[in-house]
């Protein structure tokens, strides 16, 4: 590790390649919803199949996180990252072989590490390490809202893709992107700003300091619904909009817009959630740096409680599809750059990514848990109403959960 000292400006080397880089590991996973419906009536599967691997995914990035993030505080970022972006480019490219359900759940395992290794835990930690202490939660919003901006690319380029191509063969481009993100390596030097009482604490001393905490335990439970929802609409609101929506005007302002099906109306949504995600995430990070960011957490927390009760209540049509996709969007990815503010306030930075990769492990059992429902009761009832009401309570219990937090700085002993 670097002893260079935080840059006093916004815009660094190290947030301008790390944001690069979850920008293009995100298109990539926010597209998977995408492949739902051509790979499952490819080979005849039942909608659980796919869902299952992406939940497996979800899951083992969940796994992954702390992992990765543990890896990079001790042999350094750029290790990580390299470890990562092989796995997620050989689970992609194995992935492309596969021929039955088992052989695509097996290989989204390495698809989850690699976003784990690419993903927020390893690169927010060293954004967070770079940034001076007045720019802290903006930069950690703004790298943030990088992966929103991924996902507003990844599913309509994989929804182009597949007209022009098979789905193997666009797994096969999607690897090549990851790979291609490792040219802005040079850019993730990272600098150490842990205090010198935060140099003598041990990783196992700290650790088991914040899981005794009852603060920490709080930030991991609330973490849960974001994956939950998250998850789901990622996974399975593509396909839910293609089969439910009401049709397309053909003299409409989207048909004008080359919008003309339900299915292109669902990779769009999820393109517009990043859209309204990226405003969102950097207000959030804004918000960070002024007021109690687990006053703010709640605050998110309720709205998407709010935007998901009223959607499943209204008849969808194209115009309920934008509005849930915007304001949806708007708190989408909020809560990470405030959670993950909140942890190295609470508990510092030196083994932040560590701290928060354990508390996305909530996020990604809710994700798996999201993704694994949705698939399942849309067999056995043929509908996505039960996953959708689930959602809103846990949702609930987020905003809830959320306020009791003490928001003030823990002091560690040194071994």
């Amino acid at each position: 590790m670097s002893h260079a000292r935080p840059s006093p400006s916004l815009f660094t080397p190290v947030l301008i390649g790390g944001s690069v880089i979850l920008m293009l590991g995100f298109a990539v996973r926010a597209s998977f919803g995408v492949f739902q419906i051509p790979i499952a009536s490819e080979f005849g599967w039942l909608r659980i199949e796919f869902s299952l691997a992406i939940a497996i995914q979800n899951l083992a990035w969940g796994i992954g996180q702390p992992i990765f993030a543990a890896i990079g505080e001790r042999f350094g970022v750029r290790k990580a990252v390299v470890l990562g972006a092989i796995c997620y480019a050989a689970g992609l490219v194995l992935s492309a072989y596969g021929t039955t359900p088992g052989e695509h759940q097996i290989w989204n395992i390495l698809i989850g590490f690699g976003v784990a290794g690419t993903g927020f835990g390893v690169i927010l930690a060293i954004v967070g390490r770079a940034a001076a202490d007045e720019h802290r939660s903006m930069t950690l919003g703004i790298a943030t809202a990088a992966g929103s901006a991924g996902q507003v690319i990844g599913p309509p380029v994989a929804e182009f893709l597949l007209g022009l191509m098979p789905w193997p063969s666009v797994f096969m481009v999607f690897a090549g992107v990851v790979l291609a993100s490792l040219l802005l390596l040079p850019t993730l030097k990272t600098p150490e700003v842990a205090s010198k009482h935060e140099l003598e604490q041990s990783m196992s001393q700290v650790l088991t300091r914040a899981i005794r905490d009852p603060n920490y335990i709080l930030i991991f439970l609330g973490f849960f619904s974001c994956g939950y929802q998250l998850a789901f609409v990622t996974a399975h609101f593509p396909a839910f909009v293609t089969e439910a929506s009401a049709p397309i005007d053909p003299d409409g302002v989207l048909a004008r817009l080359g919008v003309t099906t339900t299915s292109q109306l669902g990779a769009w949504a999820i393109g517009l959630v990043g859209i309204a995600n990226i405003a969102g995430t950097i207000i959030a990070g804004k918000l960070g740096n002024h007021f109690p960011k687990k006053n703010l957490l709640a605050l998110v927390y309720t709205g998407r409680t709010v935007f998901a009760a009223w959607f499943i209540l209204t008849p969808m049509t194209p115009t309920t599809v934008i509005v849930f996709s915007l304001g949806m969007g708007s708190l989408w990815l909020a809560t990470v750059p405030l959670t993950a503010g909140l942890i190295g306030h609470i508990y510092g930075l030196r083994y932040m990514g560590t701290l928060y990769g354990i508390v996305f492990f909530s996020h990604q059992l809710g994700s798996f848990l999201g993704v694994w429902m949705g698939g399942k009761f849309y067999d056995l009832y043929g509908s996505y109403d039960v996953v959708w009401w689930i959602g809103v309570g846990v949702g609930a219990f987020s905003a809830v959960v959320h306020l009791p937090i003490r928001e003030a700085r823990v002091e560690m002993q040194p071994a």
